[in-house]
């Protein structure tokens, strides 16, 4: 299992890196899939952006983009997570930074245990998957 995390254009956020990478995998084996290579680029605003337009032809800001790379039960992926997204998407919601930031690291997960959220009614099973995830976080 490899899972790095790396910054671009922001600070490197402060999280638990060896907690967190925990956490992904037993998230991962709860849905009967195996971490390999994952990367995440935490960035600001005008990286993610920049990525949106360049790979997936969206002129739009966004929390997170997840670049899908898995092969069969072995998930793995590029992550990149805006941390000015997270930041005014938490005050938006009312939630710590620091639970919506979660929220979004495991978000790229899920998405990678092939779990969407743009179809009708996915929006709903993916919340409720970030938060078992997030409830399994604290009992680390």
């Amino acid at each position: 299992m490899k899972i790095c995390f790396q910054n671009d254009s922001v600070s490197f956020p402060d999280i638990d890196c060896q907690k967190i990478k925990k956490w992904i995998e037993v998230v991962a084996e709860s849905y009967g899939r195996i971490v390999g290579e994952i990367a995440y680029i935490f960035c600001d605003d005008a990286k993610i952006l920049e990525v949106n337009r360049q790979y997936l032809q969206h002129d739009y800001y966004t929390d997170i983009i997840t670049f899908d790379d898995s092969l069969s039960h072995t998930i793995r992926g590029d992550i990149f997570i805006s941390l000015d997204t997270v930041a005014s998407n938490s005050k938006q919601q009312g939630t710590e930074y620091q639970e919506e930031l979660h929220r979004v690291i495991i978000h790229g997960i899920l998405h990678l245990c092939g779990i969407n959220d743009k179809g009708p009614g996915e929006r709903a099973i993916m919340e409720a998957a970030e938060n078992k995830a997030l409830a399994t976080l604290k009992t680390l």
